[in-house]
């Protein structure tokens, strides 16, 4: 599926995971694109986290007095891994021009034990995409969340954003402990995306504003309701991840997942623009 909007062009597949599968703007590739038949899950341009961001430690954890235990959903991860939306398939709702809405009904199974609609709205204008990500309780009792987005960025320079700390990880990327947010380098700057260690962490603090610097001209991100960002740079690699989330990786261990009441709604917003001319 595909919509425009002035120099902008974006196309998305919602049987893949609600999955946007390329972004242009002005023939130049904002997001990493989906190469031609690609089905993998990790091989999309940008897809939705929900119910849940980024990993459950080994499954388990305890809420509102019970014990649960989710199995792992993605090949080679030891954790079960971005939540439920990304490996099923979205509904479209309505298709425009220039946006797309989708839904999403999950009912309580062994991935998930709760009930909910998830929703995205994706909108392009002469300013950019706009990713509206939201999800509702539809059951009686209260639900663990954390939102999030997961784009990848096409090859870039620099990266740019303000925040206060850090969550370390261990060996199994689970976060252990919160450290100064300059501790893998100072993002408030100019940092570095060509690098020889791993970035898979977690930033608290965040203001909502993040600038990818590219020598074609620089792309600006922005996002409400999400006051995390995970910074996921694999050496190597020609790509990179900014994600808004709503908290950290593991966040129903560290009393920091959204008590949902039945019929409660919450919602993140991401807008991936470029950067006005000086």
């Amino acid at each position: 599926m595909r919509i425009t909007s002035g120099d902008w062009s974006m196309t998305a597949a919602p049987d893949r995971g609600g999955a946007v599968l390329s972004l242009t703007h002005g023939g130049r590739d904002i997001l990493r694109p989906t190469a031609p038949g690609a089905d993998d899950p990790l091989a999309m341009a940008c897809f939705p986290l929900v119910p849940y961001a980024n990993r459950i430690g080994f499954g388990r954890f305890d809420w509102c007095g019970s014990p649960y235990h989710l199995n792992r959903n993605y090949p080679g991860q030891a954790h079960p891994l971005h939540g439920t939306g990304w490996l099923t398939r979205w509904n479209v709702i309505a298709h425009g021009d220039t946006a797309i809405t989708m839904r999403l009904s999950h009912v309580g199974d062994d991935a998930w034990p709760w009930d909910f609609t998830a929703e995205q709205q994706l909108q392009l204008s002469p300013a950019g995409l706009m990713i509206t990500l939201s999800v509702r309780n539809i059951g009686d009792r209260s639900m663990p969340v954390s939102l999030g987005l997961h784009p990848y960025f096409a090859p870039a320079e620099t990266l740019r954003f303000s925040a206060t700390g850090v969550w370390l990880v261990d060996d199994g990327l689970l976060p252990v402990s919160h450290a100064p947010a300059d501790t893998l380098g100072d993002w408030s700057t100019d940092g570095a995306l060509i690098r020889r260690d791993l970035v898979d962490h977690c930033y608290t603090g965040w203001q909502g504003r993040a600038t990818i610097a590219r020598a074609d001209g620089d792309i600006v991100i922005t996002a409400e309701g999400a006051p995390c960002l995970h910074v996921y740079i694999p050496p190597g690699e020609d790509f990179f991840c900014v994600e808004p989330v709503t908290a950290m990786p593991d966040a129903v261990n560290h009393d920091a997942a959204r008590a949902l009441a039945p019929g409660e709604a919450t919602q993140i917003t991401l807008t991936i623009g470029t950067a006005p001319h000086s």
